[in-house]
């Protein structure tokens, strides 16, 4: 059974898991009217994958006794001057992501609630990733800098940056 405590604080990350979901929809969106076609792909596929961890969240917290709820979002950015800012606000948001996990994970040991403790550890090494994910395409970007030849190349091969971090997450693959 989930204390209270803990019930709210899931409830908060399933809000900011939902929230990040939008966060990769509205880039996606972006990407796609800009003609970004490969990264626009690869932030559906993400804002999907957001929406994923926000529902094994929400099993987590049912399955418990407690009550997952379902509330109103933050409204995302949804305009960038250019793709490198869209992924410096990206990574931004994977960091606040992690640091809220963190913040979960602590709760979880000040309330030795162990069982939830080690459920959270899955997120702690999707965060890993997720953060190194976007420092890379990052690194990437900047190897580019203003070459419309290298954003070319770099839309196209973003999509296997997706198919690879897909399969990377998925145990069937």
């Amino acid at each position: 059974m989930l204390s209270k405590t803990i019930e709210t604080a899931l409830n908060k990350q399933i809000r900011i898991e939902a929230e990040s979901s939008q966060v990769y929809l509205a880039m996606a969106v972006w990407a796609e009217v800009k003609g970004l076609e490969g990264i626009s792909n690869f932030m559906y596929d993400q804002s999907d994958e957001e929406r994923e961890h926000m529902l094994k969240l929400i099993k987590f917290v049912n399955e418990r006794g407690g009550h997952a709820h379902i509330s109103e979002l933050k409204a995302p950015n949804v305009t960038f001057k250019s793709f490198k800012e869209m992924f410096k606000k990206l990574l931004e948001h994977e960091i606040y992501v992690s640091e809220s996990i963190n913040e979960l994970v602590h709760i979880s040991l000040e309330n030795k609630d162990y069982a939830t403790h080690n459920f959270l550890q899955w997120y702690v090494s999707e965060q890993i990733e997720e953060e190194a994910m976007a420092r890379t395409i990052l690194d990437k970007i900047n190897m580019i800098g203003d070459d419309k030849g290298g954003l070319y190349l770099f839309d196209r091969d973003i999509q296997q940056i997706s198919v690879v971090s897909s399969a990377a997450n998925d145990p069937s693959a």
